[in-house]
């Protein structure tokens, strides 16, 4: 059994492998939604990005981030997850959940996760050997 800590909510709810983070909160009386995502909420289908959350750790318990997500979630940080595309996916540990991330929060960290990855693969192409750059 996977624990998800809901960390705002201050809840903790078990998980079965293969629950879906979105049913599994809605189940709990967990509020994903901002006032306007309740408007205009897709209903599970991904549809419309309104149910992001940020994973702040765990996530290896988790589905991989599917296309939708890669699509809706391009701006956003590799953690934050649409609820509705997210499964459980590992038998046991904890997911640390933040509901309705701060978008301007999320902005800084995917820009500094940017840079990081460039930095990463500047390093990497300065330490390749001269002649195998050439090639």
């Amino acid at each position: 059994m996977t624990i998800i800590k809901f960390l705002k909510e201050d809840k903790e709810i078990d998980a079965s492998l293969g629950s879906n983070l979105r049913f599994k909160a809605q189940e709990n009386n967990i509020d994903l939604y901002s006032f306007v995502g309740k408007l205009s909420q897709c209903g599970g289908y991904g549809q419309c990005g309104t149910c992001v959350v940020d994973i702040i750790s765990g996530a290896q318990s988790l589905s991989p981030r599917t296309a939708v997500e890669e699509r809706m979630l391009r701006k956003r940080p590799s953690s934050c997850r649409l609820a509705c595309q997210t499964t459980i996916q590992g038998m046991q540990g904890t997911v640390s959940v933040e509901t309705k991330p701060d978008k301007k929060d999320s902005l800084r960290k995917a820009k500094a996760e940017a840079a990081d990855k460039a930095a990463a693969a500047a390093t990497q192409d300065s330490n390749e050997p001269a002649s195998a750059a050439a090639e």
